[in-house]
């Protein structure tokens, strides 16, 4: 199913007439790694965006775990706020680095919610004529409920941007 999604936003994307991905605007899309669903994208500045994503983590935090860890999977929600350096990659097209602050919210899994701050640093790239963006973060976690520790976050991901 999820590939099927994906196929429809890139289809869509290559049929529509050629916009840019501008930073402004909404865009939504798909995020695979962890955690693995959607990725929502607001701009609320040139510079500046709160980001969005829901999904499923397959892997598990295990920070400080007691007792019989089920890895199934489990629900993941998290929204930062980023700030965009155009200027710190030098490259031909649009390539901001970004980094953020933001909060992660886990359920399931077997184990008892958890509630961690994120740090967020990723790279983004705005193909040209394109109402896209693609992107890759890393993102550590600390987590502070129901136990305290470090743990990461990483995800690559695709947005489409509606005019």
């Amino acid at each position: 199913m999820k590939k099927y999604i994906a196929m429809i936003i890139v289809l869509g994307a290559m049929v529509a007439s050629p916009l840019s991905a501008q930073n402004k605007g909404f865009g939504m899309g798909l995020m695979l790694g962890e955690p693995t669903g959607l990725s929502a994208k607001a701009w609320t500045s040139p510079t500046n965006a709160v980001d969005f994503g829901l999904g499923v983590g397959l892997g598990g935090d295990r920070i400080k775990y007691k007792g019989v860890y089920n890895d199934g999977s489990r629900v993941h929600f998290h929204m930062d706020y980023l700030w965009h350096s155009f200027r710190a990659i030098n490259a031909s097209g649009r390539v901001p680095l970004y980094y953020g602050i933001g909060a992660r919210f886990n359920s399931g899994g077997g184990y008892e919610s958890s509630l961690g701050i994120r740090g967020v640093v990723g790279i983004e790239w705005f193909p040209q004529d394109s109402p896209l963006d693609i992107f890759f973060e890393v993102v550590p976690v600390f987590q502070i409920t129901p136990l305290t520790g470090l743990g990461f976050d990483a995800a690559v991901g695709i947005r489409y941007f509606f005019q």
